[in-house]
């Protein structure tokens, strides 16, 4: 299985795995996403380390089912040829209706067929309210004319 665009990355091609994964994240189906990770693929979120796809595929499932009307901007940050980090943001509301922003950076490690083997996410949040939020399209892929992190200021 391929997973383009393939290592070794130019900063396009960065960009493009970037969006990808972004695309992918904001269907927030799990199943989808964690094709994007190798079998046997290693991730430390949060204080979370998680370890395969499956592991990967349930802590989304919890995730999403916390975390709801989920929208994530990614923005490349620095590459080299098999790695990207990257900063984010997303906006979520839980079940009490309250609305939080959360920020990050990612490191990620790529395999030669573009799978990604490594994941190392730093994230903090904090409550907002709904009327500061920033994130207003439809849920699903962020459309292409929607500002990006750096145009909103975050």
């Amino acid at each position: 299985m391929f997973r383009p665009p393939l290592p070794p990355f130019t900063e396009q091609t960065a960009i493009e795995k970037v969006r990808l994964a972004e695309d992918g994240w904001n269907t927030r189906d799990p199943a989808k996403v964690a094709l994007a990770y190798t079998p046997d693929s290693q991730w430390r979120n949060r204080a979370e380390f998680l370890s395969g796809r499956a592991a990967i595929e349930a802590f989304l499932a919890r995730k999403w089912t916390r975390e709801l009307d989920y929208r994530l901007i990614k923005e490349l940050w620095a590459f080299t040829s098999n790695r990207i980090a990257v900063r984010f943001a997303y906006e979520y509301r839980d079940d009490s209706a309250q609305w939080f922003r959360a920020y990050g950076n990612e490191n990620w490690e790529f395999e030669a067929d573009g799978l990604m083997r490594r994941r190392i996410a730093s994230t903090n949040e904090h409550p907002i309210a709904g009327a500061d939020r920033k994130f207003h399209w439809p849920l699903g892929r962020r459309p292409d004319n929607h500002p990006k992190l750096s145009d909103l200021g975050f």
